[in-house]
Order: C-alpha cells, then structure tokens, then sequence
C-alpha cells in the first residue's frame, strides 16, 4: 500500500497493489482499528461509502474503501480482464496486507465479489455485509441496471444532464439542486463530455450471473454474515433474501424502509445504523 497523505486523523488517498493493477482506496481511522473493507457496486467509485467512511472511523473502526478494477481512480486493466475471479483476486490482494482479518462490506457487484472471497475462496475475513446482493438477482431489476449504465455511450453535456438522468433513473430520491458532486463519478473527456468514470469495455463481459456458484458460496459461509436489503428493490426480492437466510442460518438481516438497491445512498442514517451495530457487536 503507498499512501499519500501523512495527516492520521484525515481522509487519505491510497493504492494497493491489486492482481496485476494498481488499486485507488480512500482510508480513515485508527490505524490499529478493526479493518472493514468496502467493496462499491458496478458503476460506482468509492465516493459511494463517503457517509459510511465517515461513520466507520468515527466508531473507531479502519475503513478502507476501493475503486473496483476499471473504476474511478484505479487502473483499467490493459487486457481488459473484468471477471469474477479477477475481481476476487483483487480483494484479496489488498485483505493480505492487513495486519488482522477485515469486514468485507459490498453492494451489488462487491457484494458478489465479497460472497466469492469469504464463502468460496475462504478469503481471510472477520465477516461480512451484503448490501442488496444474493445468489438469486431478480432478472429485470438487473436489466433496468445495465439499461441505465449503457444508455448514454456518448455521455453527457454537462453535470446538469448527467443529474436529469440520475434523477429519472431514481425517482424516488429527490434531484439535488447542488450537483457537483457528481463530478466524483463522471470523467471529463477531451470532447468536453463527462462520461461514468468506469471502462465501457467492462459492459461487453457482462454475463448471467452464475447463481449455482454463488449459492455454493453461501453455503460455505461460517462466520458473521448480515443481509442488508432495499425495502424498494427490484434485485433482490423478499423470496430472494429469505432464500439467502436459509442458507446461512447464523446471518443476521436488516430491512431498510424507503431505500431501493443503493441502499447506503437512499437512507445512509439507516444503512450505517444497521451495518455499524453488527460489527460493534462482531469485533471482538
């Protein structure tokens, strides 16, 4: 890991060395504290657990939250490589430099990053956190995803369009009157577009997702496991987290009201609630 930044107590810029690529991560917090690892959906940079970060240090924990490979600040692999495997890979990389065992927290895409790593692969984990994510996806709120992520190839005029599709793509949130925080997730090209700050090219290995490997992983989860479901989403259902439950009989769950897959962006006061109480309980 390099840091870049020799202020303790603040939000630092980091990189570790990945599966052959170099891994951008925000860190806060005690050195010596409990590491969690948060691990963002597809599409989304790390700036998507900035309240979480937040919370995490202030309750002393280590937090650590990544760019996934071909996202934000983290190097696009020259062979565009965006599997599964690649992705675990890079989870571990960056849990193995760890002084003790991490959280691994992941939303959608990382949360099936995480599954793999600690029910699969029995990466070296303290537990983990599903947010919205289970072996069963729910097809066509998969499709309203990829929908939304393809539907702009020649991306936007300025951050106000870039906000206009947002807001039309969650209607339920309310369109913030300040957008220049989406500046965080969009890349400005030299046409003068902004563009979603992950390669394209990753879309073109999109694939089903394989739910008997991912149900085998559940089945290999024995430690501290916490499903954190949506109350509005259209990728994972109620039959969807129940059947998780099922297969992991010690995980615990936590139904947040009024948020839909993204979750920590809809209700981030109930999402930190919820995850923060179960780790406090599960550090040790």
């Amino acid at each position: 890991m390099t840091d870049t930044s020799t202020d303790p107590a603040a939000l630092r810029s980091v990189r570790f060395q990945g599966a052959g690529i170099q891994i951008a991560a925000d860190v806060a917090g005690p050195e010596e504290g409990v590491p969690v690892i948060l691990s963002p959906g597809g599409g989304q940079t790390r700036a998507a657990w900035g309240g979480a970060v937040a919370e995490g240090a202030r309750r002393g924990f280590r937090m650590i939250s990544l760019d996934l490979r071909g996202h934000g600040e983290t190097e696009w692999p020259k062979n565009k490589d965006y599997s599964l495997d690649s992705h675990v890979a890079d989870i571990k990389a960056v849990a193995d430099t760890l002084a003790q065992p991490a959280f691994i927290v992941g939303a959608s895409l990382g949360g099936i990053i995480g599954l793999v790593y600690v029910g699969e692969t029995k990466g070296r984990a303290r537990g983990l956190v599903l947010v919205d994510t289970t072996p069963r996806i729910e097809p066509q709120g998969a499709a309203r995803i990829r929908a939304f992520m393809t539907a702009r190839p020649d991306g936007f005029t300025s951050l106000e369009d870039a906000a206009d599709a947002v807001a039309a793509y969650l209607p339920h949130r309310k369109r913030p009157t300040d957008v220049s925080g989406l500046a965080r997730n969009l890349r400005l090209g030299p046409d003068g577009r902004y563009r979603w700050h992950w390669d394209p090219a990753r879309m073109d290995q999109d694939r089903a997702i394989d739910q008997p490997r991912l149900e085998a992983a559940a089945r290999g989860l024995t430690g501290p496991t916490l499903l954190v479901r949506g109350r509005m989403s259209d990728v994972v259902s109620p039959q969807g987290a129940q059947e998780f439950l099922d297969m992991v009989p010690q995980a615990e769950f936590a139904d947040i009201a009024g948020a839909d897959h993204m979750v920590a962006g809809d209700r981030n006061d109930a999402f930190n609630e919820a995850v923060f109480s179960f780790l406090e309980r599960r550090r040790g």
